[in-house]
């Protein structure tokens, strides 16, 4: 966790690592051919914005990726991938990325739509269901279906309390679902109201492997990520003693423990376990964009559906956040994680991921995520060669 002088450090950090930082971004490797180099000026000035943020945020470590028509234009990491030992963040640093695994799973999902083996009118529990190893304890349990999972309308297991995927860490996924079945009753009949449910997206994970045979991150990878050229993507470990190659260390603020015990980030899977590059999911989006170039992982319609508001006037749809530009998004927050992927109308993808998180409910205005959201809207904003 960060410390009470962790604002002092920080701007001791800023002045010995700025060199550093630029000068490990100035030493990555080359660009591949299909990947658009910038100008000088236009990197020192993301590179200046992306400080400043850091700077008033307080974010040890940042990586930013941005894809414009289908390739990469710009990557860049700043800071600390780890503030103990000095070590600088890299574009290469993998990330927890939390919610913005939501969208990966949603893509999954539809691409079993595709493929004939699921429908989004499929029933999740009881006889028939998909996963029927789970009795339906209500009629309305028996009700909720897998475009109510995917569009956070299930009835109820939202993550304002009792999240249930944030207690009971040692139970397996199965026995985690079995509790919360006998345990937490709906609130509300299902495809009614939205509430944002960690635990419904769980269950669309075991949808997959009960439907596919294999493991959920097996298949994710096969069938989502390879086929993106994404091959860094895995699922993250919960200590600091599981830390994979390459990625960062979690800090956290305000008493955040980002390695705390019974917090199980692998059991989060489907809904908030991948570990990943902003590059990684930079190329993700891509294939998800509707965009011409490269081809899209779905079909026009399953895409279509997958981004359409799951009623009128919503601003979630199946996995992501839209509006009516049409722009869609996810953010992701974990103690010590706070990321975003975003797809613009205007033919943008960008990721940013950040190794702390600061959330202040009296003055949200100081929230890391809203100002990750700004600082990228600001970067796309400079660049003139991005406008066109």
């Amino acid at each position: 966790m960060l410390k009470a002088g962790f604002s002092g450090g920080m701007k001791a950090l800023s002045r010995r690592a700025g060199m550093k930082s630029l000068a490990a971004f100035c030493l990555a490797p080359r660009l591949r051919a299909q990947e658009e180099a910038l100008p000088e000026e236009r990197r020192e000035g993301i590179a200046g914005i992306a400080r400043e943020v850091m700077a008033e945020h307080q974010i040890p470590g940042l990586s930013l990726a941005v894809a414009r028509h289908g390739r990469l234009v710009h990557k860049a990491a700043f800071g600390m991938a780890d503030m103990t030992t000095g070590e600088l963040c890299a574009p290469d640093h993998r990330f927890r990325i939390a919610s913005i695994s939501k969208p990966v799973t949603s893509v999954a999902v539809h691409r079993l739509f595709d493929r004939g083996l699921l429908a989004p009118e499929d029933r999740v529990f009881g006889r028939g269901g998909r996963l029927p190893q789970f009795r339906a304890p209500t009629p309305a349990h028996e009700a909720i279906t897998l475009h109510h999972l995917l569009t956070h309308t299930c009835g109820g297991w939202g993550n304002k309390k009792n999240d249930p995927m944030f207690q009971n860490g040692g139970m397996s996924h199965a026995e985690l679902i079995e509790w919360t079945l006998g345990g937490i009753a709906l609130e509300n009949p299902p495809g009614k109201t939205y509430d944002y449910s960690n635990f419904g997206y769980c269950l669309l994970g075991r949808v997959i492997e009960a439907v596919t045979g294999e493991a959920y991150e097996a298949h994710v990878r096969a069938q989502v990520l390879d086929p993106c050229g994404v091959t860094g993507m895995i699922l993250a470990g919960n200590t600091r003693a599981e830390r994979a190659e390459r990625e960062v260390v979690y800090h956290g603020q305000r008493g955040e423990d980002p390695y705390r015990p019974g917090m199980n980030v692998r059991r989060m899977d489907s809904h908030g376990g991948w570990l990943a590059a902003a590059e990684d999911l930079a190329r993700f989006l891509t294939h998800v964009d509707g965009f011409p170039a490269p081809a899209d992982l779905l079909k026009s319609g399953s895409l279509k559906a997958m981004t359409t508001p799951w009623s009128e006037g919503a601003s979630y749809a199946r996995g992501w956040s839209v509006n009516s530009r049409p722009n869609w998004w996810h953010g992701g927050s974990l103690p010590g994680t706070s990321t975003l992927a975003v797809r613009t109308a205007s033919g943008l993808c960008w990721a940013v991921l950040a190794n702390t998180r600061y959330r202040d409910r009296e003055n949200p205005v100081k929230d890391t995520a809203p100002a990750l959201d700004r600082m990228m809207w600001r970067i796309a904003r400079s660049v003139p060669e991005w406008r066109a």
